[in-house]
C-alpha cells in the first residue's frame, strides 16, 4: 500500500455519550476533506490500528479526553505535547490504547514525526447514544481543529 499524506482517527465507544466524539467528527468529515486523507473511525480497537499508523506519514487523533477544563472545551495537542497529554490520568481504554500505539509505532520506527490530538473535555462518558449537548456543540469546533492542522501541515511540508 502506498504512504498516505495523513491519517484522521477517531477514537471512541459510540455508545458511551461523549466518548462518541471522535467517531461523531470523522462523520462530520466524511464528505469534506481531500482525497489524499484518510478517514478511519478507530472506535476502541487499539493496537489493531498500527497497520493504520504504520501507512500514514501524518496523524491527527481525535478523541474526547480529559485534560481539566470546562465540559466541551476542545484543545490541540501536538507532537511531543501530545506524547505528554496521552502520558496523563486516561479515564477510558481507548486512551491507554493511543498511548500504546503511539509507543508500538516509535519502537517500530514507524511513528509519524508529524501528530496531533484534537481533544473535547467529557461531561458524561457513561451509557448514552447521544453525546451532552456542551460536547455535541463541540464537534464541528474539533472538525474546524482538524482541518486547520491539515491545511497547516501542508503549508509546512510539500506533499508528495
Amino acid at each position: 500500500m502506498a504512504v498516505r499524506t495523513a491519517l484522521i482517527l477517531g477514537l471512541g465507544n459510540r455508545l458511551l455519550a461523549d466518548d462518541a466524539a471522535g467517531p461523531l467528527v470523522i462523520d462530520l468529515l466524511e464528505n469534506d476533506i481531500p482525497d489524499d486523507v484518510v478517514l478511519c473511525d478507530g472506535g476502541t480497537a487499539g493496537l489493531n490500528l498500527l497497520p493504520e499508523i504504520e501507512d500514514c506519514c501524518a496523524l491527527i487523533a481525535v478523541d474526547a479526553a480529559r485534560f481539566g477544563e470546562d465540559a466541551g472545551t476542545v484543545r490541540t495537542f501536538e507532537g511531543e505535547e501530545m506524547d505528554r497529554q496521552m502520558a496523563g490520568l486516561k479515564s477510558t481504554a481507548h486512551e491507554v490504547a493511543l498511548a500504546d500505539l503511539i509507543s508500538a509505532a516509535k519502537l517500530m520506527g514507524a511513528c509519524p514525526e508529524q501528530r496531533a490530538l484534537v481533544a473535547v473535555e467529557p461531561e458524561n462518558i457513561g451509557i448514552g447514544l447521544e453525546p451532552t449537548p456542551a460536547v455535541a456543540r463541540a464537534i464541528p469546533e474539533m472538525a474546524a481543529a482538524v482541518r486547520n492542522i491539515l491545511n497547516r501541515w501542508r503549508m509546512e511540508v510539500p506533499v508528495s
